[in-house]
């Protein structure tokens, strides 16, 4: 899950990225054979629950999209590689790259619907531009997962590749 303190490594390394002159490019990738399972539930159910004040969520939720506009901005390719489940703002996270590559096994979900949330980081801007608004709507609305090769179909990866995703993706950056 995209929990604090992942966040706030985004917010420190995105920075330092940009301006490392010896970084070409960037790979995003999980572990554990999946891509990321989304935002820390846990953490927004605490909101929900009256155990965390609800500025201080806004306040979290401000700083995810600072980080976030800055890797959307950020001048080098950014690539994605999709292993397993990119769910929630782990699809957000996906889309964001300027390329996906999904091996056979990733699977790509807005699944927000089915928390009683609405799509979040960047999902709302990033998913229709990719699939149309339509489609968009669909997979937000319903929450199905979309699989590797249908994931290419509709625009949101770049290239299905074999199981060794991440090799492919830094072998292309």
């Amino acid at each position: 899950a995209l929990d604090q303190s992942m966040r706030e490594a985004f917010n420190v390394l995105i920075p330092q990225i940009r301006d490392d002159r010896a970084i070409k490019a960037v790979v995003l990738t999980g572990a554990g054979g999946h891509f990321c399972a989304g935002g820390d539930i846990k953490s927004m159910m605490n909101t929900v629950a009256g155990k965390q004040d609800v500025f201080d969520s806004r306040n979290r939720m401000l700083a995810l999209h600072r980080w976030f506009d800055d890797l959307l901005d950020l001048e080098k390719p950014v690539i994605s590689a999709v292993q397993g489940s990119a769910f929630g703002a782990g699809l957000s996270l996906a889309l964001a790259a300027d390329f996906v590559f999904a091996a056979p096994s990733a699977k790509f979900c807005c699944v927000f619907s089915k928390i009683g949330f609405v799509p979040d980081l960047g999902a709302m801007h990033l998913l229709p531009r990719l699939v149309g608004l339509q489609t968009a709507k669909e997979l937000a609305f319903t929450a199905r997962v979309v699989g590797a090769d249908e994931a290419k179909q509709l625009g949101m990866a770049y290239k299905v590749t074999g199981e060794d995703v991440l090799q492919e993706a830094i072998a292309f950056a």
